[in-house]
């Protein structure tokens, strides 16, 4: 082992105590001291730096059968971190070294070296590997060009527009190309933050009036793209505007995930009969072949401020579930962040 700085004796993490039904609550988590664990032979200690903290996480708060395994009660969280190797057992990562893992909800993790993936904190901020040059962002890319096929000329609407890969899916379709892009929102600010720093031609706050008029009015002509991280009456809204040969990448649908009961389906499916559309759900485990070329295509424009991202600090790890919390409530603008 590498020489190792001094460590607390202690590191703090969130584990699951009970499986929330409905709105998480505070009860449903434990906050809780461990000992700082040791690297075993090809594991890294590291100490983490920035968590984060995503709507997908609360899916696997229950134990119902999904595309991934519901955490654990009694037992530490996961999610994605990036930190500072401070102990190293793993051949090609010392000490000093920043990596990218995914043992967040945590001060201290341990991770097997294959599993840490080494980043540059000169090329870019440390935070950003966990947003706009991370999973959220390889999202964005994936899910608006590989499973929403998109093509230059086309119109694109986009809900949760200002969250973190909502934002990053308006930006990149312009930056392509596309002829119109909307975004929708839950609050004046954020469609401000759409229209005047992100670009979109139009954006509006669904909070205001029915979300299917809304769209009307800002895509008179149609939509042929559909980003969805809403669901509910967002779905129904782009089903009903969609245009021939329309395409609707369901990313996810965060209005319906503290449901108790299943929520309704779109009233007008029948429509994608008539425009030949097409509803796909994607995960982005399932194209982490697209990483180099999203890699060296976007890393270029957020250095060159052609893409601008957004971030929601909140500091401390003892705050990590309200950030959580947050998410769900929609508090966020652009990545939420947990800076320890």
């Amino acid at each position: 082992m590498t020489d190792t700085p001094t460590l607390p004796a202690v590191s703090r993490e969130w584990h699951l105590a009970s499986r929330p039904v409905g709105w998480p609550k505070p009860e449903d988590f434990a906050f809780v001291e461990v000992e700082v664990p040791q690297p075993g032979e090809g594991q890294v200690l590291v100490r983490n730096k920035y968590l984060s903290v995503d709507p997908y996480m609360r899916g696997r708060m229950s134990d119902a059968k999904s595309y991934v395994a519901p955490f654990e009660l009694g037992k530490v969280m996961q999610g994605g971190a990036v930190g500072e190797v401070v102990a190293s057992n793993a051949e090609g990562l010392s000490v000093g070294d920043h990596v990218l893992h995914f043992f967040g909800w945590r001060e201290y993790a341990v991770v097997n070296g294959k599993n840490a993936v080494k980043v540059d904190p000169e090329a870019a901020p440390l935070s950003t590997y966990l947003g706009v040059l991370g999973m959220t962002g390889l999202t964005a890319y994936a899910g608006l060009l590989r499973t929403a096929a998109f093509k230059e000329g086309d119109t694109v609407f986009v809900s949760g527009a200002a969250g973190a890969v909502g934002g990053q899916v308006g930006q990149i379709a312009k930056l392509k190309g596309a002829s119109r892009v909307i975004g929708s929102a839950g609050s004046d600010e954020k469609v401000k933050l759409l229209m005047e720093e992100y670009g979109f031609d139009a954006a509006f706050n669904y909070k205001d009036g029915p979300v299917g008029k809304q769209l009307r009015a800002a895509a008179p002509d149609g939509i042929d793209v559909y980003f969805d991280n809403v669901g509910g009456d967002h779905l129904e809204a782009a089903i009903g505007s969609l245009n021939e040969g329309g395409r609707i990448a369901v990313c996810g649908m965060i209005s319906v995930y503290n449901n108790t009961e299943p929520a309704p389906g779109p009233k007008n499916l029948a429509r994608l009969i008539a425009t030949r559309g097409r509803i796909e759900g994607f995960l982005v485990g399932d194209h982490y072949d697209l990483q180099p070329q999203f890699v060296q295509e976007i890393a270029p424009w957020v250095a060159s401020g052609e893409l601008k991202y957004r971030e929601t600090v909140v500091e401390g790890i003892e705050n990590n579930l309200e950030a959580f919390l947050g998410v769900l409530r929609g508090d966020n603008t652009g990545k939420m962040i947990v800076k320890l």
